[in-house]
C-alpha cells in the first residue's frame, strides 16, 4: 500500500481549519443514557458520536429496514412493482395480525395486497403481517428470506449483524450493532431516495384503521424524514432516524432505553446536538484534483485522483483540532487505467479520530505506453525494488 501526500490546497485548507480558535471539548463531553448510540454525518459518513456503536442487541422492529432493502432492490431492479400483489397467508395472519400481540396493518387473511400498501404497512404501520407476506411471498417461506436478508447485509458492508426473520421478532441469533444500523439506513436514503419518502409518510390507514407513523422526530420541526423505531423486552426501545438542515442530513441510532419518552427525549437531544456542535468545511468540489497517483507501463507516468462528490470536513464549532490528511492506494497503478476507476481513499484525521475516509477516482483515462516507455517503468521498478531489498537488509541486520 502506497500513501502519497495530499496537494498543498488540502494541507492550507486543513491549516485553516484548525487555527484560530480554542480547544472546545463539546464533541467530547455530550452523554446519553442510551447504552448503544452512533450519529453519521450522511454526506461524509463521518461518525460525530458512538457509544458502544459495534456491541450487538437485538435489532426489534428495526430488523425491518433489512425487508425494506430488499423489497426496494427487487423494485429497482424491475422484479416487483408496486402493483405487484401478494397473499396474506394464515401464518401472516396469525403470527403478524393483531392477534400476534405485536404492531400489525390488520390485514385480512387470504386477501390480495398490492405492495405499494404493503410497503407502506411495513413501514408507517411497523405491521408484522406486511412483514411475514412480503417474505413468504417473495421466497416461500420467512427463513429463506431471512438468508436473502444475510445475503444482501454482507453485499452492502454490514460486518456484524445477522437477521433470522423479516419481522425482528426476538429470534436466539438476531442480532445488530449500532453501526451496521446506520451503514444501512445511509445505504437505503442514498440507493432508493424516491422510494425512501414512504418513511416520511406521517400515517396510513388500511382496512378502516388509520395508524400514525410510530417514528416520534417525524412531529418534531427539525427535519426528520424516517427511519424505524423497535422495540422488545430483551432489548429496549430504540430508534433509528435521519433529519435534514441547512442540506446537511445526519443518521442517528440509539437502543436500549428504558421507556418510549426516554426514545423520544434521548433522539431528539443526539439529532440537535450533532447540528448545532458541527460546522461543515468543504475541502474540495466534486471532479476537483485531490492528488496524482504513479502509473506503471502508461502513456503518462501519473493519473490525477478525484472524488465524485464534494468532500466535506465535519468540525466542532470552534475546535482547534489538528487535522492531519493522506492519500492511500495500491501502487504503482498498471496501466491500463480506466477513468472513473475506484483507486485509492482519501482518509483525514482529526487529532486521533477518522474524520473522513472517501473513495478516489482517476480522474483520467491512461493507456498502455509504448515498448520503451514500459520497458523503462520495468527498469525503474526492478531498480527501486532492489533498493528496498537492500535498505531492508541494512536495517534488520541477522
Amino acid at each position: 500500500m502506497r500513501t502519497t501526500s495530499v496537494r498543498m490546497c488540502l494541507a492550507a485548507a486543513c491549516l485553516l481549519l484548525a487555527t484560530g480558535a480554542p480547544r472546545l471539548a463539546a464533541a467530547q463531553n455530550f452523554q446519553t443514557s442510551a447504552p448503544h448510540a452512533i450519529l453519521i454525518d450522511a454526506d461524509s459518513g463521518s461518525t460525530l458520536f458512538e457509544k458502544a456503536a459495534d456491541d450487538l442487541f437485538a435489532p426489534a422492529s428495526m430488523a425491518k429496514l433489512m425487508t425494506t432493502e430488499i423489497v426496494f432492490g427487487a423494485l429497482k431492479e424491475g422484479r416487483l412493482t408496486m402493483d405487484t400483489e401478494f397473499t396474506v397467508t394464515e401464518d401472516a395472519w396469525r403470527r403478524g395480525g393483531a392477534g400476534g400481540g405485536g404492531s400489525s396493518m390488520f390485514a385480512q387473511v387470504n386477501s390480495r395486497i398490492k405492495l405499494a400498501d404493503l410497503l407502506r404497512g411495513l413501514i408507517v404501520q411497523s405491521g408484522n403481517d406486511a412483514a411475514i407476506t412480503i417474505a413468504e411471498n417473495m421466497a416461500g417461506t420467512e427463513a429463506a428470506f431471512a438468508g436473502m436478508m444475510n445475503a444482501r447485509a454482507k453485499e452492502i458492508g454490514l460486518t456484524r449483524s445477522t437477521f433470522r426473520n423479516a419481522t425482528g421478532y426476538s429470534a436466539p441469533d438476531q442480532k445488530v450493532s449500532a453501526r451496521d444500523l446506520a451503514k444501512l439506513s445511509l445505504h437505503i436514503i442514498e440507493t432508493y431516495p424516491d422510494l425512501y419518502k414512504i418513511f416520511a409518510e406521517r400515517e396510513f390507514t388500511w382496512n378502516k384503521i388509520k395508524q400514525q407513523n410510530r417514528n416520534p422526530l417525524l412531529a418534531l420541526d427539525m427535519g426528520a424524514d424516517g427511519l424505524k423505531t423497535g422495540y422488545l423486552e430483551e432489548s429496549g426501545y430504540g430508534l433509528t432516524g435521519s433529519a435534514v438542515q441547512n442540506g446537511q442530513r445526519l443518521i442517528m441510532v440509539v437502543s436500549g432505553l428504558k421507556t418510549a419518552r426516554d426514545r423520544a427525549s434521548e433522539s431528539r437531544k443526539l439529532m440537535e446536538w450533532g447540528f448545532r456542535a458541527f460546522e461543515p468545511r468543504q475541502i474540495f468540489a466534486a471532479g476537483e484534483t485531490v492528488a496524482e497517483a504513479t502509473v506503471y507501463g502508461g502513456e503518462r507516468g501519473g493519473v490525477p485522483l478525484m472524488a465524485k462528490k464534494p468532500v466535506r470536513l465535519l468540525l466542532p464549532r470552534g475546535s482547534g483540532e489538528r487535522v492531519t490528511a493522506r492519500v492511500v492506494y495500491q501502487g504503482p497503478l498498471t496501466a491500463p487505467v480506466e477513468q472513473g476507476r475506484e483507486v485509492g481513499r482519501l482518509r483525514v484525521m482529526r487529532g486521533d479520530t477518522l474524520a473522513l475516509d472517501q473513495p478516489l477516482y482517476a480522474g483520467e483515462s491512461v493507456a498502455s505506453g509504448t515498448i520503451p516507455q514500459r520497458a523503462l517503468d520495468a527498469a525503474l521498478e526492478v531498480g527501486t525494488g532492489l533498493f528496498r531489498r537492500a535498505f531492508s537488509k541494512a536495517g534488520n541486520p541477522s
